[in-house]
């Protein structure tokens, strides 16, 4: 009887090991379809970079570059975490742990962001469209007008809805429009290439996909589901 408990001990265990790294495979397949993705998006976008100008401006009119302007102005850091921090103080007030622990978690990966992206504009030193230079790396600078890469605007956005996204993704799929105009506007207003956008956005998914990890139980939750439960032997 003793035996019979051991060997039927040893194929549980067995059968979870095998669950375990066939998820850690899984987990390790989908990162690096992401990153192949990220690659290919990032080298598409500095290809098109002067033809995506070129086509916002034979596209813009006077209302249009109003508009643009306008959304521009709102979508910065201090906006997002204005809103943010707001949300919260509503969300801890009316003592909803989720939303607390959800809209902290984005007011996180928006500082976190906004450090990281700061850093790189600053090494990058990226002219913006609208200035006349050439296009190669000079040395850090800390002029603003060097501070084309990557766009600080769509990285703090991408972050703080991507962190929207994981803790309610109907809410986050809904707020999607809003990093994508705001990117769009960047552009428009002539602050950044195409490739400012695509590689803010990128790093602001990336620093979401990091705080979720460790401050969102519902991130944790839908990565256990897929781990496979195997029977026990009989």
């Amino acid at each position: 009887m003793r035996i019979a408990d051991f060997t039927r001990g040893l194929k549980i265990v067995s059968g979870k090991s095998d669950g375990n790294l066939f998820v850690e495979r899984k987990a390790l397949f989908y990162w690096l379809i992401g990153i192949v993705v990220a690659a290919i998006a990032i080298a598409v976008a500095f290809h098109f970079d002067q033809a995506v100008r070129d086509l916002i401006a034979q596209h813009q009119n006077r209302t249009t570059k109003v508009f643009m302007r306008n959304v521009s102005r709102l979508g910065d850091w201090t906006e997002h975490f204005a809103v943010g921090a707001g949300l919260l103080g509503i969300a801890w007030w009316r003592g909803s742990k989720k939303w607390t622990r959800v809209l902290l978690s984005m007011l996180i990966a928006l500082a976190l962001d906004g450090a990281t992206a700061s850093v790189v504009k600053i090494a990058a030193a990226r002219a913006r469209p609208s200035l006349h230079t050439e296009q190669v790396w000079n040395g850090v600078k800390f002029s603003s007008r060097y501070h084309a890469f990557p766009s600080g605007h769509v990285a703090a956005s991408a972050a703080f809805f991507a962190v929207l996204f994981f803790g309610s993704w109907r809410i986050g799929l809904a707020c999607l429009p809003i990093p994508v105009l705001i990117g769009v506007s960047r552009m428009s207003v002539a602050a950044h290439y195409l490739s400012d956008v695509v590689c803010a956005a990128i790093l602001g998914i990336l620093c979401a996909i990091f705080v979720a990890r460790f401050f969102l139980p519902q991130f944790e939750n839908r990565q256990s589901k897929s781990k496979i439960d195997w029977p026990a032997t009989p």
